[in-house]
């Protein structure tokens, strides 16, 4: 990894450590205390994060199109896209249909991610995404790690029904890679560094709330 690179990943690690919040749903769902219908808000919730990210990411390939940034983003669309046919399995699982994730009113807080990273998608640069990726994907990708864990050992789930949250538990280091020749790129062409740091950081607290929302009620009493 390019030494510029290397030293804003660690100082957004080290704001986003400062940021740091406990993650609740995760304590409750090892402990087994999320009921179902929490988790079919879960996959609601998720089914219009994922279907808004694609599209955001689609965005940003046709702002940049032009190679590492093109390749990265059309990468992550795809994802996305594979994301969201994953999740249908864990909807199936719940009972939750396609009119049931169409029709299904979202919570506010919940979409504040997606809805960040529609606006960084339309006037961000490719530096402040690439950067956000790296810094944030370890902690995001063990987060959704332990939840396909809590899922199969706590409320029995197969291991297809938890694709989804496999899925986005590793990501490949070739797209590790991809984003770090995007931020370096980005760099030398004069995107801000600060700017790339605070899109970093706002991610990670987006995430926090995605995960607080669905909390909220759950250990009262």
């Amino acid at each position: 990894m390019d030494h510029d690179v290397e030293r804003l990943v660690d100082l957004a690690r080290q704001e986003i450590a400062k940021q740091a919040v406990h993650n609740r749903f995760l304590d409750l769902l090892d402990a087994g205390k999320v009921p179902t219908e929490r988790l079919c808000r879960l996959a609601c919730e998720l089914y219009r994060l994922v279907g808004s990210d694609r599209r955001s990411f689609a965005l940003l390939a046709a702002r940049f199109s032009a190679p590492p940034a093109g390749d990265l983003f059309l990468t992550m669309a795809g994802g996305e896209a594979e994301a969201l046919r994953l999740l249908m399995d864990f909807s199936s699982a719940l009972d939750v249909g396609p009119d049931d994730l169409a029709g299904y009113e979202p919570h506010p807080l919940a979409q504040a991610y997606p809805a960040y990273l529609t606006q960084t998608s339309m006037y961000g640069t490719s530096s402040e995404a690439a950067l956000a990726l790296l810094a944030n994907v370890e902690e995001s990708g063990a987060t959704y790690a332990r939840v396909a864990a809590a899922l199969r050992e706590r409320y029995g789930f197969s291991e297809e029904a938890v694709g989804h949250f496999l899925f986005f538990a590793d990501t490949p280091q070739s797209m590790k890679d991809q984003a770090a020749e995007v931020l370096a790129a980005g760099l030398s062409t004069g995107d801000n560094a600060a700017d790339a740091v605070r899109t970093a950081r706002m991610v990670d607290a987006y995430e926090a709330i995605f995960w607080s929302v669905l909390a909220d009620g759950l250990d009262e009493g």
